[in-house]
């Protein structure tokens, strides 16, 4: 149950982030993407200011031998890079590119009662449900 309460503490709080930031604002984000147009640098402190959390953490993180919530690190353990990597990062990309959201900001920003949020969280969790089907019926993933 504890692990519960901490997970919806970290999703509240990661939410509030990005509300904050109005990374929930499709043309909030595009402008962002808009390098060679009217270009808004504000979401670069965002990231900026998470990079610095992070590092943070991850030193903070390097002296412990478990979190302090759980009771080891999940860290992952591949780091060769597959043309199912590349696909899914171009395609996420892509898909940023074009609609100014992500799966975050999107299921963050669907309490705001958008219609393009919900439409957006609609057709990501069909694309979801589509490459579960191909994936195990090709017998792989």
């Amino acid at each position: 149950m504890r692990s519960v309460v901490i997970a919806f503490i970290a999703g509240t709080l990661f939410g509030l982030g990005l509300t904050i930031s109005r990374m929930i604002d499709p043309a909030k984000v595009l402008g962002f993407l808009d390098v060679a147009g009217e270009w808004d640098a504000s979401l670069a402190l965002v990231m900026v200011a998470a990079l610095v959390v992070m590092s943070l953490a991850y030193r903070l993180a390097a002296g412990r031998s478990a979190p302090f919530f759980a009771e080891k690190f999940q860290v992952p353990t591949r780091r060769d890079i597959t043309s199912r990597l590349v696909g899914g990062a171009a395609l996420f990309g892509i898909g940023w590119g074009l609609v100014g959201l992500c799966p975050g900001p999107a299921i963050s920003g669907l309490g705001l009662g958008l219609p393009q949020l919900a439409q957006f969280v609609l057709a990501m969790l069909a694309g979801m449900a589509i490459h579960r089907f191909w994936f195990l019926r090709k017998g792989s993933h």
